[in-house]
């Protein structure tokens, strides 16, 4: 694999750990700020706002303008964002900070996406994705924990300068790495457009989105199973963070080499087993060993999915080049932040705190029925 698709990977681990990091950063944050813990929530929701509607948008803005300047024009507004925030005594200076930096993350995202399809050969796209989503769930794995660690050794604002700091290796490696050309900046946006009314596509889309969703909704409530529900010590919350963080990298690492030629394989297969890992989860909570086991296999299971379905909606947007991107982008991130709502939404039920398990596990079953009952029109 060429090196630039490793450089794109290090701007989306540093992206990956910025969006997740105020998960650890929150009280502290709010006190230095003076606002209330829920006030400061609201930097999440912007960030995730802001990842669904930048894709899109984004893409539309640079999508005439050379991969160079567009992946270095994002990456070094991500990197001023990250250091106004570190900065700033006022939160709604660093609320606009954070919507800025989702924006320009998506932007990246989605031009990234393409590119790393465009280093490699046409039947190698799935192995090229795994590459780059590997820098989300290493963020996962290190980032994230490393961000609440240094935030609690130095103080919040030390997370927002590493993130910044992150960034210059893989700045550097677009300015100076050989990227390929913008290959379709002469077709009209339009028929790029167009390309949204392909059963194939959106297809491919909600798929994805689906799975993403059952995958961050349950992710985003496994604190309160590791604490409440197993009844171990706090410190086993990002113990099983850094399991499910494992087993995402693993899934994405081993669903990279089949998704070019087996998707259909991975995802018939994987999908009934993510449904039934997701309901043994929310029926075993209680179980120690039983959650830890489970944490693995399900981040294996989510992120090799979701990621061979990622890859398929690249595919099915082959005659977008430009816009492909951002149609994965669009569907990642559109999972990511409906799937932790509706989750959400259970932990009042008589669900419990296993409603967030049981959502998942129905979202996953609804995304194969969907596969099912259209299995001709997924692409090849």
């Amino acid at each position: 694999m060429p090196l630039p698709l490793y450089l794109l990977a290090l701007a989306v681990f540093a992206m990956g750990t910025s969006e997740f990091m105020l998960a650890g950063l929150l009280p502290e944050l709010a006190g230095d700020l003076g606002v209330t813990v829920g006030t400061a929530g609201l930097l999440t929701s912007a960030f995730a706002l802001g990842m669904v509607v930048g894709a899109p948008l984004m893409a539309v803005v640079a999508r005439n303008w050379p991969r160079r300047a567009a992946l270095a024009g994002f990456l070094v507004s991500f990197l001023l964002a990250h250091i106004a925030g570190a900065i700033t005594d006022s939160f709604p200076v660093l609320f606009a900070t954070r919507v800025i930096a989702a924006l320009t993350n998506a932007g990246f995202l989605a031009v990234a996406l393409s590119t790393a399809v465009a280093l490699v050969p046409a039947d190698r796209k799935g192995r090229a994705l795994s590459i780059l989503l590997a820098g989300t769930t290493v963020a996962t794995i290190a980032g994230v924990p490393g961000g609440a660690l240094l935030g609690s050794v130095l103080d919040w604002r030390a997370t927002f300068w590493a993130i910044a700091a992150l960034c210059l290796p893989a700045l550097i490696g677009v300015l100076v790495g050989r990227l390929p050309d913008r290959d379709g900046g002469r077709i009209e946006l339009g028929r790029e457009l167009a390309e949204l009314r392909r059963p194939r596509l959106i297809l491919a889309m909600v798929l994805g989105a689906l799975v993403n969703a059952a995958t961050f909704g349950a992710f985003t409530f496994l604190a309160p199973l590791v604490t409440e529900v197993a009844g171990l010590p706090p410190l086993w919350v990002p113990v099983t963070l850094l399991i499910f963080g494992v087993g995402s990298l693993l899934g994405v690492t081993v669903a990279g080499r089949l998704a070019d030629r087996r998707p259909r394989s991975v995802i018939m297969i994987g999908g009934p087993a993510l449904l039934a890992g997701w309901a043994a989860l929310a029926v075993t909570a209680a179980q120690p060993a039983a959650l830890l086991g489970l944490a693995l296999l399900l981040g294996m299971l989510s992120f090799g999915v979701g990621s061979t379905l990622i890859t398929r909606v690249l595919y099915a947007a082959s005659a977008a080049p430009t816009m492909a991107g951002a149609y994965a982008t669009a569907a990642l991130n559109v999972g990511a932040t409906v799937g932790p709502a509706i989750a959400a939404g259970t932990l009042g039920t008589g669900l419990g705190l296993g409603g967030p398990a049981w959502t998942a596990a129905a979202l996953v079953a609804i995304a194969l029925l969907v596969a099912v009952r259209s299995a001709g029109t997924l692409p090849r």
